[in-house]
């Protein structure tokens, strides 16, 4: 992998310096404290860029709703080191409020064993990874293994178990929604659970085409990190969420927060206007993500000869 920024404009890679000050910083001192030897001692052994940035095909106009993120993956020595409301959060959160840092930042935290195995399994999105990451920060002594090639039947026998197990559960959280939506006793209530139902066909959608294209979904709720993803794969996806308005950005920004929110505040508001509107969007959605895996999986088929 290469280890210089010299592609990208000034801006972004001091930008990317201060990410990556920031991730090492605050994950020192989540350690800190630590009276378990294994916690106290605890690495980052690798920050790569991956992406839009590593491969020179971003996007930066935020005034027109497009702007593409900074996608990170962060290699840590122990499994448990990756749960990111544990070690990460506080690191996430400084770095969204850091007005130093003008794009969006996700960051993915595996151990190398999971990545490692990943590539010897030869699973697509990890040797992307390896293919066109840009490592920020390494420890010398930590390699990654050469991928291996994954046989073509493989990939079509488990992009096809991920698309029926995924597309069925799409349809599912739609189809709820929709009976919530539909519900006439207290109105505001059945629009907060029918946003909630929205966001999870979201997620899903999300997952079911990752899984497909890429054969690795990241543990996250978080629908504007899941679309960066996606749409970084496949332009197409873009078409499903109008951006360019203000009220378009609300409303996304507005189903977001229904994850969580919908269910436990009591302050969270959706009016039937913004959740007809979300509904068209995510219905859309899955009928992008239903063509774009059935391409998927008619030239995985003919690859395998199956």
């Amino acid at each position: 992998m290469r280890i210089d920024l010299d592609h990208l404009p000034e801006a972004q890679q001091a930008e990317l310096a201060t990410v990556r000050e920031t991730l090492m910083a605050e994950f020192a001192a989540a350690i800190s404290t630590s009276t378990q030897p294994w916690k106290k001692a605890g690495k980052i052994l690798k920050i790569i860029l991956f992406g839009s940035y590593a491969r020179d095909d971003w996007v930066d106009e935020p005034e027109n709703g497009y702007q593409s993120d900074f996608d990170l993956l962060v290699i840590v020595s122990h499994e448990d080191l990756t749960d990111i409301a544990g070690y990460w959060y506080i690191a996430e959160d400084k770095i969204l409020r850091d007005p130093a840092v003008q794009r969006p930042v996700n960051i993915i935290v595996h151990t190398l064993d999971e990545v490692n195995r990943a590539l010897q399994r030869g699973e697509y999105f990890w040797v992307d990874i390896v293919r066109d990451g840009v490592v920020l920060y390494e420890l010398p002594n930590h390699a990654l293994v050469t991928p291996q090639p994954l046989t073509a039947l493989d990939a079509f026998e488990m992009a096809k178990g991920y698309y029926e197990q995924q597309s069925l559960s799409a349809a599912s959280w739609v189809e709820m929604a929709d009976f919530a939506a539909a519900h006439q006793g207290d109105a505001a209530q059945w629009r907060k659970m029918a946003a909630f139902h929205l966001h999870q066909a979201t997620e899903t959608a999300y997952a079911c085409f990752l899984l497909v294209r890429t054969l690795y979904f990241p543990r996250s709720h978080n629908i504007k990190f899941l679309r960066s993803l996606a749409e970084d794969k496949e332009p197409r996806l873009v078409e499903a969420w109008p951006r360019a308005s203000r009220i378009d950005r609300r409303r996304f920004e507005l189903l977001k927060r229904a994850y969580v929110e919908a269910r436990y505040s009591p302050s969270y508001e959706i009016s039937i206007d913004d959740l007809d509107a979300l509904s068209a969007s995510v219905k859309q959605l899955r009928e992008i993500v239903e063509q774009l895996c059935l391409e998927r999986l008619a030239d995985l088929r003919a690859d395998a000869g199956a």
